[in-house]
């Protein structure tokens, strides 16, 4: 037990019950987790050596279904006063718009434009939305990580995505 004053287990200034967001966000992952898993599984698995194609989706939606009950379980510990009191400032919309846009045209160009002009304009607009990211930086960003992605992608891995799409006469 702790000093007279200390707040055991984490919980704060007389809360009784689960950290709300924290418990939301935990069953959030959890039900996602689960649907991945699920989705995966009715595909070919396969083993470790020779994957297929629900080896990853499986793989990677039990392990956000695992996140997910460990954040649920934490959210009964209570909220951290210095957390809950803690200044937040405003939604920042305009980053979390370019991050969507970055992800909704690369689902929506990948094919036409090919990937390498789709992975700098991604990159490009999800650089934007850095806290103080200029343009020259997103343009030295997009750049770096478009020759990356690249050459693992392509060069080592072999994905089978044309680097330049028949949008831009590949």
């Amino acid at each position: 037990m702790g000093a007279s004053g200390d707040t055991a287990g984490g919980l704060g200034e007389g809360s009784s019950g689960p950290s709300r967001p924290d418990l939301l966000a935990g069953a959030t992952f959890v039900v996602l987790g689960l649907a991945f898993a699920i989705g995966g599984s009715r595909y070919d698995v396969g083993s470790a050596l020779k994957m297929g194609s629900g080896y990853v989706p499986l793989g990677l939606g039990g392990l956000l279904a695992v996140l997910g009950l460990v954040i649920v379980v934490a959210s009964f510990r209570g909220v951290d006063p210095t957390v809950a009191h803690a200044d937040r400032g405003p939604v920042p919309w305009k980053r979390m718009g370019l991050l969507l846009a970055s992800v909704l045209f690369f689902g929506f160009a990948v094919r036409g434009l090919g990937l390498g002009p789709t992975l700098f304009v991604t990159t490009f607009i999800a650089a934007l939305a850095g806290d103080g990211t200029t343009v020259r930086r997103a343009l030295v960003i997009a750049i770096g990580l478009t020759a990356l992605c690249l050459g693992i992608f392509v060069g080592l891995l072999q994905l089978r995505l044309p680097i330049l799409g028949e949008w831009t006469g590949g």
